[in-house]
């Protein structure tokens, strides 16, 4: 009963784990995705051009449109600052729950090595009894 209650929380907390582990490659995978639209956004500023004779105006919208860009990729890393906080807090939670993991599967360990023990115990007690009634009736018989 006691083995059957460690080994389901024991369960429980690996499934808890990989969960976390999921959830860490998500974020990453979104700090990615972020790495990749950062990247995009400064090859767009750094190749975007009006014509070498064109209007005062043209440029102005193109510094409009850098400076745009460039909030743009202020914006993307201050949401890639806050995916990495949450990542160190999901590897914290990953590595409370692999220790909590470890010390159930200890205990089962321990509780399985027990039972072991009993059950060769009463095997032993029970060649001990049959070997001691086997002695006393060879000792009655003679």
């Amino acid at each position: 009963m006691v083995i059957n209650l460690i080994e389901k929380l024991h369960n429980l907390k690996k499934n808890q784990t990989d969960l976390k582990l999921m959830e860490k490659a998500q974020l990453e995978s979104r700090i990615e995705k972020i790495d990749i639209e950062v990247a995009l956004t400064k090859n767009q500023i750094d190749t975007a051009s009006v014509q070498k004779h064109g209007a005062i105006s043209d440029f102005m919208i193109l510094t409009i449109h850098k400076n745009t860009m460039r909030s743009h990729i202020l914006k993307l890393n201050n949401e890639k600052k806050g995916l990495n906080l949450e990542i160190e807090k999901v590897i914290k939670e990953i590595i409370e729950l692999q220790k909590e993991t470890e010390q159930f599967a200890y205990i089962l360990e321990e509780e399985r090595k027990e039972a072991i023990k009993k059950i060769l115990l009463a095997e032993e007690e029970a060649s001990t009894e049959y070997m001691q009634s086997k002695y006393i009736n060879e000792r009655t018989n003679f």
